[in-house]
């Protein structure tokens, strides 16, 4: 398949989806109390504001269970509470309306929820009938919310650690709150329960990035310059916020102390938590989301994987299920020590749509994991023992790449993140933005996978790099998962050969014997800035034009760190994702 040919099918599922999204709204449920606009009052004065669903108890209707007290799922977020499904006229058609989102950036399976549902929030008409109560808050400076909200801080973590103690001291409650949200909702999450708040029983982040700097705002040290400036603008428009988050990122290059300010202590979180580690995520949460379960001190650390669409498989009725199996473990009965089933549910995809597997594992990656190590050599082969004679690959950082293929001998997995260690030398330029990404070829043509922003052509995997940001942070960094730590910029002196570690994103991906694995290394994106044919917005920093020199065998050994996993002996048949 062409290039043309993809991007026109791109074009043609946005054009689609634009038009008519597979968004249900449903009529909300009777049963409920419904508090709008209650205030809470935070320590220096300013006045939050929240809604609260909660089972009417003198309602005749089946309730999960009898009251009068219930668990609470929290949840708080700058996206405005209040910006609800609205009754559309019936010279429309009827119906609901919901988020302009759903129209930008298309989901591979149908959604549906309650029309009391806001922006990435759980429902409360699924959770009410099931006998919780759900309190959704708006943040400081946002919604009807009072103050000026300052984003990812000290601040933010303190009031929700107040919303969290209010919930819990309120008649209706049992005195365990839940956190639980997608995006924002998951990533406020980290802060807050690293301070410990005494009724705080469970976290459920739904794929949150858990590092401003690493995961979103410079990965690799590369400035992302697509959707980190939409949504400061969006935000700043929204509400009352004191920081310019876009202005901040491009004043600061290297890791300081701001951006410290901004990174949650992952060590100091001891409650249970269900993370949702996206492999479809790359380019905002996925990182993130595995690196709070890797990182958290929490003895129960759970983790729902999957290679889907992050709203579709959040409303889903398998992760809806997930969600809730967690919260009665861990806020209406006395949570064990160790949960019950393994802690990790896995995801394995053959295709975009295609599931391989799904199964429980005790770890993640999984025990079993072998590491193999493919060695960079000519002409470009990715092979098994390291070739004695050097070769170097040239490219332009603006326009070529390198490619190593590896033809796959038998059916294996790939499961878990990647490591790419490579010799770069420079010409002409004293910094290379390397980006490097895993494409999985099968019969002649790349198989495209679920990524970022709807985008359903994505590799395999991908990272990327400055090469002048090459330090290791030896504490963070652990097998396969190589971390910088981006306090200096230490450019390439003319003919200079330095080694560089890129850190490929997690995946789980069933390869068959005859498939191709295209190791490809360029100086840019992969994809145009299209909202039609592109992954809009994804949009990162290029490399100073120039040339990079590769350098593998002989001396540099130059190779990808590979998490091999051998194919269950009895799995199930490979189905598509939205006949789960």
């Amino acid at each position: 398949m062409t290039d043309v040919r993809r991007q026109f099918r791109r074009a043609v599922r946005r054009l689609r989806n634009a038009a008519k999204p597979a968004v249900t709204v449903t009529a909300p449920p009777t049963g409920v109390v419904v508090e709008r606009d209650v205030v809470v009052t935070m320590p220096d004065g300013v006045d939050l504001r929240v809604n609260v669903f909660r089972p009417d108890a003198g309602s005749d209707g089946d309730r999960a269970r009898p009251g009068p007290t219930y668990p609470v799922v929290l949840s708080a977020h700058p996206y405005g509470k209040d910006n609800l499904p609205r009754r559309k006229p019936a010279w429309l058609g009827g119906g609901y309306t919901f988020a302009a989102q759903y129209h930008a950036f298309p989901q591979p399976d149908p959604i549906s929820f309650s029309a009391w549902t806001s922006w990435e929030a759980p429902d409360p008409g699924w959770w009410v009938p099931r006998g919780y109560v759900v309190v959704n808050a708006d943040l400081r400076g946002f919604g009807h919310s009072d103050g000026t909200a300052e984003l990812l801080s000290e601040q933010e973590a303190a009031d929700y650690e107040q919303l969290i103690a209010w919930a819990a001291s309120q008649p209706w409650s049992n005195g365990r709150v839940g956190l639980l949200g997608v995006s924002y909702l998951a990533l406020a999450q980290y802060r807050v329960a690293a301070r410990r708040p005494p009724h705080l029983a469970a976290i459920c982040p739904w794929e949150g990035f858990s590092d401003l700097y690493r995961d979103f705002a410079r990965p690799g040290g590369v400035r992302e310059d697509g959707f980190l400036p939409l949504w400061s603008r969006l935000t700043a428009r929204a509400g009352r916020v004191e920081e310019d988050l876009r202005a901040q990122q491009a004043a600061r290059p290297l890791w300081d102390d701001w951006w410290q300010s901004k990174t949650p202590d992952l060590t100091a979180i001891d409650v249970p938590m269900l993370v949702c580690g996206s492999f479809s995520d790359h380019d905002l949460h996925s990182r993130g989301s595995f690196e709070a379960f890797r990182r958290a001190g929490s003895a129960d650390k759970r983790l729902f994987t999957h290679r889907g669409g992050k709203w579709s498989t959040f409303y889903s009725a398998e992760a809806l299920a997930a969600q809730h199996a967690f919260f009665e473990d861990t806020l209406v009965a006395a949570p064990a020590a160790v949960p019950a089933t393994p802690a990790v549910r896995l995801e394995v995809r053959s295709a975009g749509a295609v599931v391989a597997d799904v199964r429980h594992e005790s770890a993640f990656p999984p025990a079993g994991t072998a590491w193999r190590t493919w060695y960079l050599t000519a002409p470009g082969a990715l092979v098994d023992i390291a070739a004695a004679n050097e070769a170097t690959y040239r490219f332009d950082t603006a326009t070529g790449r390198a490619r190593f293929v590896r033809r796959i001998a038998e059916d294996v997995e790939l499961v878990g993140p990647v490591a790419l260690r490579l010799y770069v030398e420079t010409i002409d330029c004293p910094d290379i933005h390397v980006f490097a990404g895993i494409e999985l070829w099968r019969n002649g043509i790349r198989v495209g996978f679920e990524g970022s922003y709807g985008f359903a052509d994505d590799l395999l995997t991908h990272g990327m790099q400055k090469s002048s940001h090459r330090d290791l942070d030896p504490d963070l960094s652990a097998t396969g998962v190589p971390v910088h730590s981006h306090r200096d910029a230490v450019l390439h002196e003319p003919g200079e050969i330095v080694p560089v570690d890129v850190a490929l994103l997690p995946s789980a991906t069933r390869v068959s014997a005859g498939d191709e694995i295209h190791l490809v290394v360029q100086g840019h994106w992969f994809f145009p800035v299209d909202p039609l044919r592109g992954q809009f917005p994804a949009k990162y920093e290029a490399s100073p034009p120039g040339t990079a020199v590769l350098h593998c065998g002989g001396r540099y050994d130059a190779a990808l760190l590979v998490p091999e996993l051998a194919v269950p002996t009895s799995t199930p048949t490979p189905t598509s994702a939205s006949s789960r």
